[in-house]
């Protein structure tokens, strides 16, 4: 099977709150370690009504317990917020708690708006710029012969994986210096993310880490048993990301039959824009779409995201997905 792994970023949908969306990542966790997913990761975010993986290393620590072999972690950690020591300390806890099966990524955007950033305690003008500086911070804690007086205590001298996150050329650049792998936040912010992948891998260094690079790169996928029923379902997340974009965000809409024809035409530009790496369809049309843009970026895996409004829906959508890949490498074979 490619390598394939699922972002999620605990919805929380109309009608709901956030101690369901917990339930329903676990239970999405749980099927996707049984078809085969790599690995379960969660993003930070904070203020966002329809987001409820604020507390993002509590939340993998609640999924990890309820799983057993599938690979959990944060895609991620939005590292400005936060001092490399704590995130040291939370992250070598989770370690400590699940062997070999945490992951860490690491972003430099605050994940919220300026004012909730301000919230956060973070100083704006200055912590994204020293995000290379904190990154090797956190990397030397784990390193077991730190060169700092202080000491992670859980995680100093754990073997936990670290990537850097990215939406522009900036992430490419210091995951190659760093020889870390890269993940790009292609289902969203797909403009740069060639130039990102040509930059990453020309200028790769091999580390302690890694020997050559590795790229994984966010994907869309609404997939149903039929094309109308998965455009149907793909209405969630356009009408979300047309909120977002028009500061109102809000909990995951539900679907709406023919939604895109009702759409203004600068709403369905913005779409077709933000979207753009995307399949959205029947198991055959999934499968087409993949592998199509599998070749196109050489991709070493993808990370699937399906913001669905409906639970079974969206498991349905993640099934469809591991069997479009299992159906590539058997027509491969």
């Amino acid at each position: 099977m490619y390598p394939l792994s699922i972002l999620d970023l605990s919805p929380i949908v109309e009608g709901s709150d956030a101690a369901q969306s917990f339930r329903n990542s676990l239970s999405l966790a749980q099927h996707g370690e049984g078809w085969g997913y790599q690995r379960f990761w969660l993003a930070e975010h904070h203020g966002m009504p329809g987001i409820a993986s604020a507390a993002t290393a509590v939340l993998i620590g609640h999924v990890a317990a309820g799983t057993r072999t599938i690979r959990v972690g944060a895609g991620g950690i939005m590292l400005p917020n936060h001092s490399p020591l704590v995130i040291a300390e939370q992250f070598g806890t989770l370690e400590s708690l699940f062997p070999g099966r945490i992951d860490l990524g690491l972003g430099r955007a605050p994940g919220s708006d300026q004012r909730t950033a301000r919230a956060l305690r973070r100083n704006l003008a200055s912590d994204a710029d020293e995000f290379p500086q904190d990154v090797q911070e956190l990397m030397d804690y784990f390193s077991g012969e730190a060169r700092q007086a202080v000491r992670a205590v859980p995680g100093d001298g754990l073997d936990i994986p670290i990537w850097i996150l990215g939406s522009s050329l900036f992430g490419a650049q210091l995951a190659a210096a760093l020889g870390l792998p890269y993940a790009f936040a292609s289902h969203f912010a797909p403009q740069q993310m060639m130039q990102a992948i040509d930059i990453y891998r020309a200028t790769f260094r091999p580390s302690a880490q890694l020997s050559k690079p590795y790229v994984m790169l966010g994907f869309n996928v609404f997939a149903a048993d039929t094309d109308e029923e998965a455009h149907y379902l793909a209405s969630s997340a356009q009408q979300a990301f047309i909120n977002l974009r028009s500061g109102r965000p809000a909990k995951l809409p539900l679907p709406q039959r023919d939604f895109l024809k009702h759409a203004g035409p600068q709403e369905q530009a913005l779409l077709e824009q933000i979207l753009s790496c995307s399949a959205i369809g029947a198991p055959d049309t999934v499968a087409e779409k993949m592998q199509a843009f599998i070749k196109h970026t050489g991709a070493d895996e993808l990370m699937i995201t399906s913001q669905i409004h409906h639970h079974a829906a969206r498991l349905r959508s993640y099934e469809i997905a591991a069997q479009a890949t299992r159906t590539m490498v058997n027509k491969a074979n």
